[in-house]
């Protein structure tokens, strides 16, 4: 890694700030030196200056849910988020990630996730603990900040493997003692995947539990909840429960209202936020400014299909009985695996497959495979998840626009972006989110002013994280900052195109080194890992 250190006393000059509290815009100069904000006034002057003139200051974008767990050690440049504004990224989402883990896990989550984040050959996976891993990011030095939570369904994979059942007590006080492990070590909360195996096996005493132990480290919950589909409004009802019982704040991921039995829901979502508010729960949501969902192909079939792990998957799906049994799930009953709604296979659109063999499968829907090939969805559905062994990815197109405006309006949003970055076509998402609040949402539709919009992308993700003096523009808190051009900014990335840059992001700064110039990524990798300590998440 190059060696870079942070500006000494630049100005920008004449800049609208926009300071990621809410409060409205005003035209100041910026000074920054030594990894901080020194000064906002006006008339300063400074060995460096840039011309602000008709450009947004804003605290540089966290984005509250993303999959970069491999790609920051991987190509830790990350042009996909420096050039959308973000300077911080939640890592470990949806309880599946590679910390802490034991050989044995470690070899089966690469199967399990190779969709999410690839599997690649000749790494050197030198980390079992989430402080190793903290580390390694360290000593890589991506071009972003990160934080960690602990992945529930790596715990119980560590304390019991993949068994449909309620832990025992000795087991339950493992996946305790792991987490509070990972979180002496710096994690700032837990994960779970409850549409995922194994975490989908856990009940609500289980978690409760948990987040018992989340909540004396000062950290949040943040879960994949158990449906997005028809039993969404019960999934988030659990979630608050548990936080009422636990007393642990809750973050509710990708907080969507899927599936044409939730079109025009939203109001019913927002409704039990604003109660559990009320009630004195600490408690947050992030969405995506997107209609379709992203994950794994594997993800939708039923849970028992999944149950002790990838390779007994796999041979379940050789088996006639247990893909008749799928096949009825899928296509009557309606799959856990699919929010309990029964799949439309027009709906389901392949993104990325590992074996290239299938490459000319990419951008298809299964229906559209299906009848190429004289074949049924349901066969066309076993048939890929055999040959690519699990590793497939799709877009979901199931979102309703109503429901995406509505959730994005409340007082507790913030955004991430659920990003996938490997694959041939990726959910544009991973590379436009962060211009598409600004662009498409705020001066396109008005959905939201451009300061509540920063806000959700800056200051209010900030306290969730309880960072230590970022998301705001204000002296002495660090320079993660983001130049744009309001009237240019602009999402490129699409469904056809997905890893185009965003347009009119001008200058990104992560601890006071540029990581973007002019538009143009420099290299520079200046980025750490936030450990959460007791006075909050701050870098080692």
């Amino acid at each position: 890694m190059e060696a870079q250190s942070p500006v000494d006393d630049l100005v920008f000059k004449g800049a609208t700030v926009v300071d990621g509290t809410g409060a409205d815009r005003y035209r100041a100069d910026v000074r920054i030196g030594r990894g901080r904000i020194a000064e906002l006034g006006h008339g300063l002057g400074g060995a460096r200056e840039v011309d602000a003139d008709g450009l947004v200051l804003a605290p540089g974008f966290i984005d509250m849910h993303a999959h970069s767990d491999l790609a920051l050690l991987l190509e830790p440049d990350h042009p996909a988020k420096v050039t959308q504004g973000v300077t911080c990224e939640v890592l470990g989402q949806d309880g599946l990630s590679y910390a802490p883990v034991d050989d044995g896990t470690l070899s089966a989550l690469r199967r399990q996730i190779a969709g999410w984040n690839g599997d690649p050959e000749g790494f050197d996976w030198d980390w079992r603990t989430v402080g190793e891993y903290l580390d390694r990011l360290d000593r890589t030095g991506p071009a972003v900040n990160a934080c960690y939570l602990v992945p529930h369904g790596s715990l119980r994979m560590l304390a019991m493997g993949w068994e449909n059942r309620a832990p025992s007590a000795r087991e339950l006080d493992r996946m305790r003692e792991l987490l509070a492990q990972g979180l002496a070590e710096g994690a700032v909360g837990l994960s779970s995947g409850l549409t995922y195996t194994p975490g989908m096996y856990a009940d609500t005493a289980e978690l409760v539990a948990l987040c018992r132990v989340v909540a004396e480290y000062g950290g949040f919950h943040a879960p994949h909840q158990r449906s997005y589909g028809a039993g969404a409004l019960e999934g988030y009802a659990e979630m608050v429960e548990i936080a009422r019982r636990s007393g642990c704040p809750l973050h509710l991921t990708h907080a969507t209202m899927n599936f044409g039995v939730n079109q025009g829901r939203a109001g019913e979502l927002l409704d039990l936020v604003d109660r559990a508010l009320a009630d004195g729960i600490d408690l947050t949501l992030d969405s995506y400014p997107y209609l379709p969902g992203s994950t794994t192909l594997a993800a939708l079939l039923p849970g028992w299909a999944t149950e002790g792990g990838p390779q007994a998957t796999l041979a379940r799906l050789g088996e006639a009985d247990a893909c008749e049994r799928i096949r009825y799930e899928v296509e009557v009953k309606g799959s856990d695996g699919c929010h309990g709604v029964v799949t439309d296979w027009a709906t389901i659109q392949l993104s990325g497959v590992r074996n290239q063999e299938l490459a000319g499968a990419v951008g298809r829907t299964v229906a559209e495979l299906a009848a190429e090939q004289g074949r049924s969805g349901t066969e066309v559905f076993l048939d890929l998840l055999r040959r690519d062994e699990l590793a497939t990815t799709i877009l979901q197109h199931v979102g309703h626009e109503e429901n995406v405006r509505a959730i994005m309006r409340h007082r507790a949003h913030t955004a991430g972006s659920d990003g996938l970055l490997v694959g041939a076509r990726p959910h544009p998402r991973a590379w436009g989110t962060f211009p598409r609040y600004l662009a498409h949402y705020s001066r396109e539709l008005g959905v939201l002013t451009l300061e509540q919009a920063v806000a959700r992308m800056t200051g209010r993700p900030a306290a969730r994280l309880r960072l230590d003096r970022r998301g705001r523009i204000a002296p002495g808190f660090h320079a993660d900052l983001v130049l744009f051009d309001p009237e240019r900014v602009q999402d490129t990335a699409t469904f056809e195109q997905p890893r185009r840059p965003a347009a009119g992001i001008e200058h990104v700064y992560v601890n006071g080194t540029a990581v973007v110039q002019q538009g143009r990524t420099t290299g520079a990798r200046p980025g750490s890992a936030l450990r959460r300590t007791d006075r909050g998440t701050r870098a080692a």
